[in-house]
C-alpha cells in the first residue's frame, strides 16, 4: 500500500529554496546525481576490502544514462549499494541529511574510497527540470527493494517493488518547456554527453549512455538509417593522476585542445603532485598566444576546480594571481572545503596554500624558460609581458620582488630584449642609474634628442614602448640599489664635459633671453634653458618631477581625463646655429622673436608626439620664415 507522507517543515522549506536558489545553472542536476551515483558504488568498493566475502570486479560496475523522448523521462541508474527503506526514509525523506557523509564518517580511518557527497541536498536538484522523481532502489545484502516518488515540496511515498538487480535507478519525468525555459534539451543524446563530459569526465566509473549513429543503408545508394550504439561518455582515469613518466609531450597538447584552453599550442605545462599540508594534482598551462579578450574586461581568468574528479568550478579565479591571469589548466583535490551547493568554494586554509603554491610553481616555470629556453621565453613575454607589468604595478607595488626579474626590455646596445639583471650587470663603475627613454616604438626613441649624451657617454638604455612602462619601473623605484632615469629627466646625473661647462656660461650670460622666450611661451614650459644634453638637435623637452611627457600623455588619453600635465623644459642647444638666431633677434627683431620662439617650441612638440594647439598658426609661422 502506497502511503504519502510529508516532508519535515524545515525540509520543506531548504527544498524550495534549494530549488530556486542554490543552483545557478539547471544542468548541475545531472552532475549531482552521477556524483551520487559514483558515490553508491564506491560504498561496494570500500565494503570489498574489509568483507571477504564480497568480491568488487570493477568491470561489474558502471553508471548508465537513459533518455526517452516519446515519454519525457531521464534515467540514471548504477550498480552501486543500493538502499534500504529506513536509508529512503533518512536519506531522502529528510533533506540534507547525507548518508554519503554518514558513511564517510564512520570509515574515517579506513583507505581506498573517495565519496563525493557531504550535504545530502544533490538529489534534489532534479526537481529544478522534473516534476516528479521516482527513485527504485535495492540495496546489497537484501533480496527487498522499494520504491520512492515525490512531485517536490508537497510530500513523497515510499512502497515495496520489484527489483532484479542490486543498485538504484532514478527516474526524472521532466518538465515541459515554458517561455523561460526549455527542458526538451535534457533529452537530447548529444546536450546530455557534453554535460556528462564537463562535469563528471573523470568519475572513475564507465558512464555509459545508447547514442543513436547514422550509417549507409545496406543495398541503397545515398541512403543511411539509424541504429544505437552502446557508449562509454566518460574518460574515467584522468591525466592529472597518470605518472608523468608514462606521459609524452603529446598528450598534454592533447589534454589541452580537449579542453579548449585555447586554439594555440601551450608553450609550457607544469604537472603538480603535490602530497604535502594539502593534497591536490594539477595540470598548468602557458599558452603560446593572448587570447583575443585577453586585455579587455570580458576576460575571465581561473583554473577548473574539480573534487574528487568532478568539476565544481569552470572558472576558480582565486587560484590565480590577476599578474598570471594568462594560465590555463585544472586543479583536483580531496581536501577542499565546499559550500553546499558544490558550485562555489568556501574560503579556506587549503585554498590559500594551493594558490601559493601554484603561484610559487608558475614562476619557478618562467624563471626556467627565461634562463634556459630564452627564445621560447621572449614569445611568451611578447604576448603576456604587458600583464607581468601591470601587476608590478599593480596593488601600489606589492609584487614588484616576486615580477621584476621576469621583466624583458629592448635595450639600445644589445638591440634585443634584456632583463634587469642583465642591464645592471654591464654597468660601467662610473654610471649612476639605469636609464630609460619613452616613446610609442623603437623607431621613435632612437630619434629622440634627449638620448643624445647618455648615448655618447657609453651608456646602454632601456626602451619603453608600452604604456605602463613607466608606471611599473616606478613601484620597483630601485633595482639591486641602482635607481632608474628617464633620459628626459632634468638631472642625468651625468658629470658636465668641456660643452657642457660652456652650457652654463651660455645659460648665465642669455639670462635675458631664456626669460624672454618664456615669457613668450605664456606658461607653456616651467623654464627656458641652455641645454647640456643635446649634440646635433636645436631643441627638445625635459621634464621635472614624477610626471613624464609619455606619462602625461597616457593618463590624458584615459576616459577619465584629469588634464594633468608634466613640468616641462625648453632645452636649447647652445651650440647650434639656431641659437646665434635667437640672440641676433633679441633687442633688434621682437617679432622674429616671437616666431623662432613657437618654431622651437612646437618643433620640441613633434619631436614628442604631442599635439600641436593651434596647427594653423604653426604652418602660417613656417611660411614666414619661407618668405
Amino acid at each position: 500500500m502506497t502511503v504519502k507522507q510529508e516532508f519535515k517543515a524545515e525540509s520543506k522549506r531548504l527544498l524550495e529554496m534549494m530549488i530556486n536558489s542554490i543552483y545557478t545553472q539547471k544542468e548541475i542536476f545531472l552532475r549531482e546525481l552521477i556524483s551520487n551515483a559514483s558515490d553508491a558504488i564506491d560504498k561496494i568498493y570500500y565494503k570489498a576490502l574489509t568483507d571477504d566475502g564480497l568480491v568488487f570486479n570493477k568491470e561489474d560496475y558502471y553508471i548508465r544514462v537513459t533518455a526517452d523522448k516519446a515519454g519525457r523521462t531521464l534515467t540514471i541508474s548504477d550498480t552501486g549499494i543500493g538502499m534500504t527503506r529506513d536509508e529512503l526514509e533518512n536519506n531522502l525523506g529528510i533533506i540534507a541529511k547525507s548518508g554519503s557523509l554518514a558513511f564517510k564518517q564512520e570509515n574515517e580511518a579506513k583507505e581506498g574510497h573517495n565519496i563525493i557527497g557531504q550535504f545530502g541536498v544533490g538529489f534534489y536538484a532534479a526537481f529544478m527540470v522534473a516534476d516528479v522523481v521516482t527513485v527504485v532502489t535495492r540495496a546489497l545484502g537484501s533480496g527487498e527493494a522499494y520504491k520512492w516518488e515525490s512531485e517536490g515540496a508537497d510530500g513523497y511515498s515510499i512502497e515495496p517493488c520489484a527489483k532484479d538487480t542490486v543498485g538504484t535507478e532514478i527516474t526524472l519525468k521532466i518538465k515541459p518547456n515554458t517561455e523561460e525555459d526549455s527542458y526538451d534539451e535534457f533529452l537530447e543524446e548529444y546536450r546530455l554527453r557534453s554535460i556528462i563530459k564537463k562535469y563528471s569526465d573523470f568519475i572513475r566509473y564507465p558512464i555509459k549512455m545508447d547514442m543513436t549513429r547514422s550509417r549507409p543503408k545496406e543495398g541503397a545508394d545515398n541512403e543511411f538509417e539509424d541504429y544505437v550504439e552502446e557508449e562509454t561518455v566518460n574518460s574515467m582515469v584522468p591525466i592529472w593522476r597518470k605518472n608523468k613518466n608514462e606521459l609524452k609531450p603529446e598528450d598534454y597538447e592533447n589534454f589541452y585542445n580537449e579542453k579548449r584552453y585555447g586554439f594555440d599550442k601551450p608553450l609550457k605545462h607544469i604537472h603538480i603532485s603535490a602530497d604535502g599540508a594539502v593534497v591536490y594534482n594539477a595540470i598548468l598551462f602557458i599558452p603560446e598566444n593572448t587570447p583575443f579578450d585577453y586585455y579587455t574586461k570580458e576576460y575571465e581568468k581561473g583554473l577548473e576546480l574539480y573534487s574528487n574528479g568532478v568539476l565544481i568550478m569552470n572558472k576558480c579565479a582565486d587560484l590565480l594571481p590577476d599578474y598570471f591571469s594568462f594560465v590555463k589548466g585544472m586543479v583536483d583535490s580531496e581536501d577542499l572545503s565546499l559550500n553546499i551547493s558544490r558550485e562555489m568554494l568556501q574560503h579556506d586554509r587549503q585554498l590559500t596554500l594551493i594558490a601559493k603554491n601554484i603561484k610559487n610553481r608558475i614562476k619557478s616555470q618562467l624563471q626556467s624558460m627565461l634562463k634556459d629556453e630564452r627564445e621560447s621565453y621572449e614569445k611568451f613575454y611578447e604576448s603576456f609581458g604587458r600583464q607581468l607589468k601591470f601587476g608590478v604595478y599593480s596593488d601600489y607595488g606589492a609584487n614588484k620582488d616576486t615580477l621584476q626579474d621576469l621583466l624583458l626590455f629592448y635595450s639600445s646596445k644589445e638591440k634585443k630584449p634584456v632583463t634587469l639583471d642583465e642591464y645592471v650587470s654591464r654597468m660601467p663603475e662610473d654610471q649612476k642609474y639605469i636609464y630609460y627613454a619613452a616613446g610609442e616604438s623603437i623607431e621613435r626613441i632612437e630619434k629622440l634628442p634627449q638620448t643624445e649624451l647618455v648615448a655618447d657617454k657609453g651608456y646602454e638604455i632601456l626602451y619603453f614602448t608600452d604604456d605602463i612602462d613607466e608606471f611599473a619601473i616606478k613601484m620597483i623605484t630601485t633595482y639591486k640599489d641602482k635607481t632608474f632615469k628617464s633620459v628626459s629627466s632634468g638631472d642625468l646625473g651625468i658629470e658636465p664635459d668641456a660643452d657642457e661647462k660652456n652650457a652654463d656660461e651660455e645659460e648665465s650670460g642669455n639670462k635675458e633671453l631664456f626669460e624672454r622666450m618664456q615669457t613668450i611661451l605664456g606658461g607653456k614650459v616651467k623654464q627656458v634653458k641652455a641645454s647640456k644634453r643635446l649634440k646635433s638637435h636645436p631643441v627638445c623637452l625635459s621634464t621635472e618631477g614624477e610626471v613624464t611627457i609619455e606619462m602625461e600623455k597616457i593618463l590624458n588619453a584615459m576616459p577619465n581625463n584629469q588634464d594633468i600635465k608634466a613640468d616641462k623644459i625648453l632645452e636649447i642647444n647652445v651650440n647650434h646655429q639656431v641659437f646665434q638666431s635667437l640672440k641676433d633677434a633679441l633687442g633688434n627683431d621682437e617679432e622674429k622673436l616671437n616666431l623662432y620662439t613657437n618654431l622651437l617650441y612646437h618643433q620640441a612638440l613633434l619631436i614628442e608626439g604631442l599635439p600641436i594647439g593651434d596647427p594653423v598658426a604653426f604652418t602660417n609661422d613656417i611660411c614666414k620664415v619661407m618668405v
